[in-house]
């Protein structure tokens, strides 16, 4: 070999590449099928049987465009959601969304963590109320403990306990032909409980948390790489854009075909069986178990604990995000605990908060119901914020929304509030207000 000859660089193997792009969009869908996401799945399946299935095709695409304009609003601005709403909006409308997000957030918590609790308890006895807490304590230990890159990994790989989920659906019998085509074909009840779990399942897959969540996540990355926000440098946003995109992509249909596996899963099982009511996630586990053998229950209860592990943490980063950025102060996940004191200390308080419901006599599942409420009020106008910002010169430069997004982002927009009004309505009505 001449010494003038350069070695050449051994190609990266496709499925690295691939699992290179993979990043919050992708942690951020996974996030999405929590314990308490787990638990409406479930209760649409045994309830419904296929019938809302066809509900995950219509959202998926909703998913897709919010999700990727607030990772794009991270990614261009340097700023959250948070932030960019208290340099270009009027405070009050800041203070609000969130106040609302640390409810919502908080109660979630409280329900998620509850599900792990008996979720462990239902595989090894022992106290549920014990293992809630110890489970809250672990979650902040390694939110607070550990450097971003090695957290960011630890919440990457630990999607791959959504993967129990598929596991289930095989050995359920779901009858396939039939399965398949509820996606396609609507089987559509006019009667209150239909209405309220189609906007249910929009509730739990169109979150306020997961928007701040993502942008937050994009600032991260950019933090991590030494580069600048991409309306400073817009020669840089092809690749970064379409690296966003795809991984947003990726992670929503990682989610979806989650989320449909846990509905044909309770579908071919409870609901065939005659079992409609089932409240948590934790109780849809346990049904599972005289009827699809105690493989699928395992299965079941395993990615109950998994998926808390990966939703806890955002639901608290996500919180933590929008507060610091509402009182105009650097948080990060990279930042030593005595640099960013508020930012840890709203990811320890949250989650300690939402541990100790069930302590105080709340029931996390009821608390859940609430939760829903306050996401469906918040949703909307969070999602109208976002395309100002998003559609918004001075907060992106020339990096602005293009035609497609607008028109899809307000159209997710439009459908969640929609979805919301009749949430509602139905609510002030099964409560006898009119």
């Amino acid at each position: 070999m001449s010494p003038d000859t350069v070695p050449a660089e051994p190609e990266t193997p496709r499925w690295r590449r691939i699992l290179d792009v993979l990043g919050p969009g992708f942690v951020t869908g996974a996030a999405d099928d929590d314990p308490s996401g787990i638990g409406t799945h479930s209760q649409v399946g045994a309830e419904f049987g296929y019938g809302l299935a066809w509900t995950f095709v219509l959202s998926f695409p909703l998913m897709v465009a919010i999700q990727e304009i607030a990772a794009r609003i991270g990614r261009v601005t340097g700023a959250g959601i948070a932030r960019n709403l208290r340099r270009h909006y009027p405070r009050v409308l800041l203070w609000t969304m969130v106040l609302l997000l640390l409810v919502a957030n908080v109660v979630n918590l409280g329900a998620d963590l509850s599900a792990m609790g008996a979720a462990l308890q239902l595989l090894a006895g022992g106290n549920a109320g014990l293992y809630t807490l110890l489970f809250g304590i672990v979650c902040i230990v390694l939110e607070v403990g550990l450097s971003y890159p090695r957290y960011a990994a630890i919440l990457k790989w630990s999607t791959l306990s959504l993967f129990a989920y598929f596991g289930v659906v095989m050995v359920a019998n779901v009858p396939w032909p039939y399965a398949l085509r509820s996606l396609v074909v609507p089987e559509v009840q006019w009667n209150v409980a239909y209405a309220t779990a189609f906007v249910a399942i929009l509730g739990t897959t169109i979150s306020p948390y997961l928007f701040f969540w993502q942008a937050g996540q994009e600032i991260e990355e950019q933090r991590r790489h030494h580069t600048k926000p991409l309306c400073l440098t817009p020669q840089d946003a092809g690749p970064e854009l379409k690296r966003i995109r795809t991984d947003t992509l990726i992670g929503m249909g990682f989610s979806t075909l989650v989320s449909l596996a846990i509905v044909f899963a309770t579908a071919a099982t409870l609901h065939a069986n005659g079992i409609r009511d089932i409240a948590t996630s934790s109780q849809a586990a346990e049904a599972l178990r005289p009827i699809a053998g105690q493989f699928a229950f395992a299965l079941f209860a395993i990615g109950i604990i998994g998926t808390g592990v990966l939703a806890v943490p955002v639901l608290a980063g996500s919180a933590a995000y929008a507060v610091t950025e509402m009182f105009g102060l650097a948080g990060s996940l990279d930042a030593k605990p005595l640099k960013a004191r508020l930012f840890y200390a709203t990811i320890a308080v949250t989650t300690l908060a939402g541990a100790s419901l069930n302590a105080v006599g709340i029931d996390p599942a009821r608390a859940l119901y609430w939760a829903a409420v306050v996401n469906g009020i918040l949703a909307a106008p969070v999602m109208v914020m976002m395309m100002l910002i998003v559609t918004n010169p001075r907060a992106m430069g020339q990096l602005v929304a293009h035609r497609r997004m607008v028109i899809t982002g307000w159209a997710a927009t439009l459908v969640m509030a929609a979805a919301s009004v009749l949430f509602l309505w139905f609510t002030a009505r099964s409560a006898g207000l009119f």
